[in-house]
């Protein structure tokens, strides 16, 4: 028979990993840090001049048909996939969808 080597699971942590674990209090301060949502549609064309003309109330047009859900991004990352939706006077997303 071959030499076998045993292997057993390691149960201790170094020092290095014992200090970056995270613990409860760390979260909670991680909490409060602020991210930014945003929701990116594509405008098949859209210039300088259109910007410039932009109002309150301006419609643009974009390629997204009215019932498709559009990404949602925290951070410039996609974290899922959301719908519009009206709220009162305003307009707000739904999110249908994580990523």
């Amino acid at each position: 028979m071959a030499n076998a080597a045993m292997v057993t699971p390691a149960t201790a942590s170094t020092t290095a990993e014992m200090e970056f674990a995270p613990d409860e209090s760390m979260w909670k301060r991680a909490e409060q840090l602020p991210c930014r949502l945003s929701v990116e549609l594509k405008v098949p064309v859209f210039t300088v001049r259109d910007l410039f003309r932009l109002s309150a109330g301006s419609v643009i047009e974009t390629d997204w048909a009215q019932s498709t859900d559009v990404p949602l991004f925290v951070n410039k990352e996609l974290i899922g996939w959301a719908e519009f939706e009206v709220l009162g006077e305003g307009l707000a997303v739904r999110v249908t969808e994580f990523a």
